[in-house]
């Protein structure tokens, strides 16, 4: 079994895969145009930036695994995907403490105008007067949209700086805010109103894109800082511009809509011309702890697949058909038993679309159950049922 991986992963990681028995096709520095070519003989591929298109998908006849090395898969078409049976799955939290990290340093900076002293420095001025005017952080108030793993870990960083929290998250209730002592908000926008600093912690899809909206920059107050470690399209990027280029508003940013796919090169961005933005160059989980810890979870995923046909981390799998019957059926675990079962289907032209097989002690019996998309007939039952010396029952049940 081969492995191509595009983006650059810990030597540690590498010699693991080759431990497993695979051939590992090291070409960290891929494009989206070389994957788009195809992986004609892959059947695993491991990204981290890089964008898997339809093209990559329909172009590799053997892909049968697409692990991104970090949280969010909105580099990956999941629709293709899905449409040819590829699995896809993700190495979620892994990165949370450096995500967390970038974002108080982001804070920090803007606060303390680190990156101008730097500057400043290595120019030969001296301007001591000029940066001897920032606020402090302490007993400020930071908005935090979203609070999985990486929000979470800020929360205690923020509280760390003597930061009072307000969030907003689709799962957070007044009684968990309570309980991590941080003021619960009702709205993304409520939070906008109450805080000086806002940072958004969210997965990028269509629920979330420009939940930061124009609306919600206005409710922050001037001067008040807005921090983007997550996806730039849970922002207007428009309207977060122009509420910077106005000087309203400062901002520390880590993605940004038109940010290079490669590496390293001459790129331009209309947020250059802005001093009061600090952007980084999309580097959020790029520490070698979280790399690491990334790489390993992404080998995980891959051993798993390997030696027990288990995708841990499984991110297209349709939760829920909408088969309206059910047909459990209680068998000898013997060999062609649900072969036989399945046939009588598909002579009815019944689709199976979910099926389950577990095995009692002893393994001398089994149950299997199966969702299907239309009522067998009580002729197609009966040719199930009277296998005596393979079926033991079999039920059919209205589902819902």
């Amino acid at each position: 079994m081969k492995v191509t991986i595009a983006d650059k992963l810990p030597d540690e990681a590498i010699q693991q895969l080759e431990e497993l028995g695979l051939s590992v096709d090291n070409s960290a520095g891929l494009k989206e145009t070389d994957l788009a070519k195809g992986l004609p003989e892959s059947q695993i591929l491991i990204v981290r930036s890089t964008v898997v298109n339809e093209a990559c998908i329909n172009n590799s006849p053997k892909l049968s695994l697409i692990i991104r090395a970090g949280a969010g898969v909105n580099n990956i078409n999941i629709e293709a995907a899905s449409g040819k049976g590829i699995y896809v799955a993700n190495c979620p939290g892994k990165n949370a403490i450096a995500v967390a990290e970038l974002t108080m340093g982001l804070i920090l900076s803007i606060d303390r105008f680190i990156p101008d002293n730097v500057g400043d420095f290595k120019a030969g001025r001296w301007n001591k007067a000029a940066y001897s005017k920032a606020d402090g952080l302490y007993g400020k108030t930071i908005g935090v949209i979203g609070l999985g793993m990486i929000g979470s870990e800020v929360v205690k960083r923020a509280k760390a700086f003597g930061l009072n929290v307000a969030a907003w998250s689709r799962s957070l209730t007044p009684a968990q805010a309570e309980e991590m002592k941080i003021t619960y908000k009702e709205s993304v926008a409520d939070v906008a109103k109450s805080c000086d600093i806002l940072t958004v912690h969210l997965a990028m899809n269509a629920e979330t894109k420009g939940i930061i909206s124009k609306e919600v920059l206005s409710h922050l107050k001037d001067g008040a800082m807005f921090i983007n470690t997550s996806r730039a399209g849970v922002v207007d990027e428009e309207a977060l511009y122009m509420e910077l280029k106005s000087g309203r508003l400062k901002a520390g940013l880590d993605v940004f809509s038109d940010e290079p796919e490669f590496k390293e090169g001459e790129f331009d961005s209309r947020f250059r011309e802005l001093e009061n933005v600090y952007v980084t160059h999309h580097i959020g989980a790029s520490t070698n702890q979280a790399q690491l810890a990334v790489a390993n979870d992404a080998v995980d995923i891959v051993r798993g697949y390997i030696q027990e046909g288990k995708v841990r981390n499984w991110l297209n799998r349709c939760e829920h058909t909408e088969s309206p019957w059910q047909l459990v059926v209680r068998h000898y675990d013997k060999p062609g038993v649900i072969a036989n079962v399945m046939n009588e289907l598909k002579e009815a032209h019944i689709n199976a679309q979910e099926l389950e097989n577990v095995i009692f002690d002893r393994k001398l019996a089994a149950c299997c159950t199966i969702q299907l998309d239309a009522e067998p007939s009580e002729k197609v039952l009966e040719n199930i049922r009277t296998r005596q010396d393979e079926v033991i029952t079999a039920t059919l049940v209205p589902r819902g």
